[in-house]
């Protein structure tokens, strides 16, 4: 993505989630510039730290003594509670001189659990204020250190690139000189060349879906960023593949919802769904139902309607799992639904013991 496209989504990201984006890109693309403009946009402050200059003492301030107990004093960078919302710029993440210094920061970039502040040390950062980071890509052109794939985890990568109509745009606005823009109008493979690719260490993890839920409830981003922004997730592979899935709707397993809330519309779907994707609606029913204090009269009898239409394999192991579930159990051993539940698992069971060792 370019300047102008990271803005949008750093604006989306900042401003309606705790997460925190991490913008690569190689020296003087206007990763900074871009950052700094949207502060402005959205009424910010904005303050910088260049980690590259800082210690651990820097970070988490000096240690003092109060009778019996040490504290330690509050960064003169640190906002206060009451300071308006304030955006932190970790600016050379990875040009921390120190491993300590790096490992001290970890804990910041990391977003706050939930219900908990975003911290550092002993030091609770208000929700008001958020953090961003930038770094040059590992691509051995810069004298950075290589970030662990634990601390990669717990960012949003975004990966800008220079891009002449983007820059073209910025010049006109600061009003740069007009025989440069000229210059360069017809020449723009002098604006910055792009170095290696910047792939990071990112793959698929539970804490990258997490993310990628997080901004797909929260957030939305024009044409293709969405992609871009999963792929800074997951990786590029995983995000490709789900941005299919999510294309192709009719290959689609039905969801715990669908089953539950709308088992008149999908009854014909779910009794012609092939075994593997009929397995993934299963997963999602078991998920769901494990994390549902009770279920509706209609949700309980589209439940057992989905459990007649499954083919015996597959509803013994269903059945099976649902009796774990202690308030499922209850549900689908009353009386009226003998017939489907327990009779099935008695034909399964009745085959089993005919079938020759």
């Amino acid at each position: 993505m370019h300047v102008e496209q990271m803005k949008v989504v750093l604006r989306e990201i900042l401003t309606k989630t705790d997460l925190t984006p991490c913008v690569v890109g190689h020296r003087g693309v206007g990763k900074t510039a871009g950052i700094v403009q949207v502060c402005r946009e959205i009424g910010w402050r904005y303050q910088s730290l260049r980690l590259g200059q800082m210690e651990v003492g820097d970070l988490v301030g000096i240690p003092y003594r109060d009778a019996t107990v040490m504290h330690w004093s509050r960064p003169s960078w640190w906002p206060a509670d009451d300071d308006p919302p304030t955006l932190i710029h970790c600016d050379e993440l990875n040009r921390a001189q120190q491993e300590d210094t790096l490992q001290a920061i970890f804990q910041f970039v990391e977003p706050p659990a939930e219900g908990l502040h975003r911290s550092l040390h002993t030091h609770h950062l208000h929700p008001r204020h958020k953090v961003v980071v930038t770094i040059n890509p590992p691509d051995g052109s810069y004298q950075v250190a290589t970030l662990d794939r634990a601390l990669i985890d717990r960012m949003v990568m975004l990966y800008v690139e220079s891009d002449y109509q983007c820059w073209s745009r910025y010049a006109a606005t600061r009003g740069l000189d007009g025989e440069v823009r000229g210059f360069l109008a017809g020449n723009s493979a002098l604006l910055a060349q792009q170095g290696a690719a910047m792939e990071m260490q990112v793959e698929p993890t539970e804490r990258g879906w997490e993310m990628v839920s997080t901004l797909r409830q929260h957030c939305r981003f024009p044409g293709d960023l969405a992609m871009e922004v999963y792929a800074g997730i997951v990786g590029k592979e995983a995000a490709i593949t789900f941005m299919r899935w999510l294309a192709d709707r009719s290959g689609r397993p039905l969801s715990a919802q669908d089953v539950l809330d709308r088992w008149p519309d999908v009854a014909e779907q779910a009794a012609t769904q092939r075994d593997d994707v009929q397995a993934a609606t299963i997963n999602d029913l078991q998920a769901t139902l494990q994390a549902m204090p009770d279920l509706t009269g209609e949700q309980e009898q589209h439940l057992v309607a989905y459990i007649a239409v499954l083919p015996r394999d597959l509803r013994f192991g269903f059945v099976k799992g649902l009796l774990r579930i202690p308030t499922v159990a209850l549900v689908i051993s009353q009386d009226k639904y003998d017939r489907i539940v327990f009779e099935a698992i008695r034909a399964i069971g009745a085959e089993a013991q005919a079938t020759p060792v």
